[in-house]
């Protein structure tokens, strides 16, 4: 067992990470719970396209893409995704000639008529705010993710009755004390989800990074300038294959493969390539794909994670068991109950904690004065204020350079 001294840095480090992170936690939380119903979302949002037939035969890919380049002449079709348990329509993402904007149409399953650009991409969005923030890469939101593995591991260490804080609700005490119990009995109930989540989120945020900086190290410069040559190479006007045709052949290079989605990349040039990706039938795997020779038929390039290795089959199962899309709309009910919950109480009790370790008296034993400053022990004071209005009694006693507890004494309110 840790001794007091490793207990009390431990919950340092547990409240400091609440405290520096709780907001951004609760609003990837708070997205990702919702997020979970994006397609649902997106069809609410556009009541239109929730009205179209669901064809049971859809139309044929190159009907699709035939109507696309009628009523877009000279745009570029970027990739289409096809209609799925909860999408009844095909969509396609095309850039017009010389335009930096992607234009996301609607076209109907059972004609592959163009219905007309999608008014609201309210999904999309929550995806983007839960994936990238908006304004950065998604490592940040990976870095998150560990960030909540080490709340959860030193939230297990310091809570060691862990027992008995499942079934531990004062409603009869104080404001802070309910909060504090809602967050250690939503944190107990729901750990196994929570480590998931946070686990899941970590790899697919920070896997990426640590692949490309692997690949740069082992193979330098050498793969940027292979693609640009490739990139450069073949652009004269060529003979394209149906994309249905491209598409059965995927489909028999890769057996059990569920297309979801079709990339199409140099399309018309004697260099074009058609991509296939999506599930596998019967398998949990979602990062399928097949590459295609649009002008040829050869393959290639084949990612069968069932085929690759022990790592390639790993993240190929992060992005289901994350988001839990395998288990269809009853699993998907489940997700936004713990991490908002959970995530809510946090924010709000380490607002509380957070009284503990920026108070005055914290300031003068922690922090020098000549690197706080003035402006800073009277912030310091003033915030201590607002939290605990005429005082605050906690349950945290401090001897030495860390704080320790009292046994079982609980923080309250002094009034």
């Amino acid at each position: 067992m840790p001794g007091p001294r490793t207990l009390s840095r431990l919950l340092v480090l547990h409240s400091w990470a609440g405290i520096v992170t709780g907001l951004l936690l609760f609003i990837v939380c708070f997205s990702g719970a919702v997020v979970v119903f994006k397609h649902e979302i997106d069809l609410w949002a556009n009541p239109s396209l929730a009205r179209l037939p669901r064809s049971e035969r859809p139309a044929a890919l190159a009907t699709v893409l035939a109507q696309l380049q009628t009523h877009y002449p000279g745009a570029t079709v970027e990739s289409i995704a096809l209609p799925d348990a909860v999408n009844p329509n095909y969509f396609a993402w095309v850039r017009g000639p010389g335009a930096n904007v992607r234009t996301k149409l609607a076209l109907r399953s059972d004609t592959g008529a163009v219905v007309g650009p999608v008014d609201s991409q309210l999904g999309q969005y929550l995806r983007m705010l839960h994936v990238f923030l908006f304004f950065g890469p998604r490592w940040i939101v990976g870095f998150l993710g560990v960030s909540m593995l080490v709340l959860i591991g030193t939230g297990i260490v310091i809570h060691r009755k862990i027992l008995a804080e499942l079934f531990t609700l004062r409603w009869d005490r104080s404001p802070r004390v309910l909060l504090s119990d809602l967050h250690k009995c939503t944190g107990v109930w729901g750990l196994g989800f929570h480590i998931l989540i946070a686990a899941t989120g970590a790899w697919m945020g920070l896997a990426p990074l640590f692949e490309q900086g692997y690949e740069y190290l082992t193979t330098g410069a050498t793969t940027t300038t292979t693609a640009a040559a490739a990139t450069q190479h073949g652009t004269a006007p060529a003979a394209m294959q149906s994309l249905d045709a491209l598409h059965a052949a995927a489909q028999q290079a890769m057996p059990g493969l569920q297309t979801q989605h079709v990339s199409l990349r140099r399309w018309g040039s004697s260099s074009a390539e058609a991509g296939f990706s999506g599930k596998l039938g019967g398998h949990l795997a979602s990062t399928a794909r097949v590459d295609l020779d649009a002008v040829t038929g050869r393959l290639n390039k084949l990612h069968d994670p069932r085929t690759r290795g022990f790592w390639s089959l790993l993240n190929s199962l992060m992005e289901p068991l994350h988001f839990g899309d395998y288990g269809g709309l009853t699993l998907g009910s489940a997700f936004p109950s713990f991490p908002a919950v959970c995530t809510g109480s946090l924010v709000v009790w380490k607002t509380g904690m957070s009284r503990q370790f920026l108070s005055p008296q914290m300031v003068k034993r922690k922090i020098p004065a000549s690197i706080i400053g003035h402006h800073g022990a009277r912030l310091a004071r003033c915030f201590d204020g607002i939290c605990t209005g005429r005082g605050f009694h906690g349950d945290v006693v401090h001897r030495g350079s860390f704080p320790r507890h009292r046994g079982n004494t609980e923080p309250g309110w002094k009034l």
